[in-house]
């Protein structure tokens, strides 16, 4: 029989060994750091292109070298003084803005109280003014149509606000004249109408402007007669007619004539009812005090 004593088992390991230390992780961290500088990259260019020039200016000036202060610490030596104005020079740390601040004295206090009261006055004072004036139009409306003699003539009668102030216009009617054709007496009809007016304005304080228009017809009278002398000339007969209503003369601020320069309805310069009185309520700021 054989022996089996001289047998012998050979083990053999394989060691498997790693790709290298040239294949490690490194390279994600190369890769994360390229594609954050290409993100940068893309933001930067969108920025540029996005931005207006005056905002590409102002970053670019925020970023000069020219943008930094060139105040010096203190006194100009390292770690001296207290502040970035001259004052650190003293070495009381204490800005020159603080030593600019100016207490107002009592009688600039008292000046500013007594401004801002007069202004208020003077807001009030107006509001009662347009009030006064919507009241004094509505009372004008309501007495003509209380009168059956007035009620009649309100086709006459328009009445608006302007920045001026109140405006009261009697107008033509197509074959209802205020006045006789070349003539600047009011017929007995408007000179009621023109009286009526005169008693409301009366009782106001305003002033008074007045305006005579005629149509843009050419009109030629005795001795080159035209359409601004009658125009004119029917603002004055209307003056007096008011002054007949209680008007003080004194309370006239101005009496013209315009002719056909502004007319009623520009697109129809030969309508009738550019042929018109205008009689405005002013609308004026109240006196201040002086020195105001």
């Amino acid at each position: 029989m054989a022996s089996n004593t001289n047998n012998v088992t050979i083990i053999k390991k394989i060691k498997k060994g790693g790709h290298g230390g040239h294949h490690g992780g490194a390279w994600k961290v190369a890769y994360a750091d390229f594609v954050t500088a290409m993100m940068a990259f893309f933001l930067l260019m969108w920025l540029i292109n996005t931005t207006t020039p005056e905002q590409k200016r102002g970053i670019a000036d925020y970023f000069a070298p020219e943008a930094v202060t060139r105040s010096e610490s203190g006194n100009g030596a390292i770690l001296s003084g207290t502040s970035a104005s001259d004052d650190g020079q003293k070495g009381e740390g204490s800005l020159s803005v603080q030593a600019q601040v100016k207490q107002k004295s009592p009688a600039d206090e008292a000046k500013d109280k007594t401004k801002v009261a007069a202004d208020a006055a003077a807001s009030k004072a107006q509001t009662r003014q347009s009030e006064a004036l919507e009241q004094a139009a509505a009372r004008l409306r309501q007495a003509m149509q209380d009168q059956p003699d007035l009620a009649e003539l309100s086709k006459h009668v328009l009445i608006d606000e302007t920045p001026e102030g109140v405006r009261i216009q009697l107008v033509d009617q197509d074959g209802r004249s205020m006045f006789e054709p070349g003539s600047a007496q009011p017929t007995p009809r408007i000179q009621r109408l023109l009286q009526e007016v005169g008693k409301l304005a009366s009782v106001l304080p305003n002033r008074i402007a007045i305006a005579g228009y005629t149509d843009g017809a050419t009109f030629s009278g005795p001795g080159g007669y035209s359409n601004w002398d009658l125009s004119s000339a029917r603002a004055n007969a209307s003056l007096k007619v008011l002054e007949d209503g209680g008007l003080n003369q004194d309370r006239i601020s101005e009496v013209a004539g315009k002719a056909g320069s502004d007319p009623l309805y520009p697109d129809n310069p030969m309508a009738s009812a550019n042929r018109r009185i205008s009689i405005v309520l002013l609308r004026e700021a109240p006196v201040l005090p002086p020195g105001d």
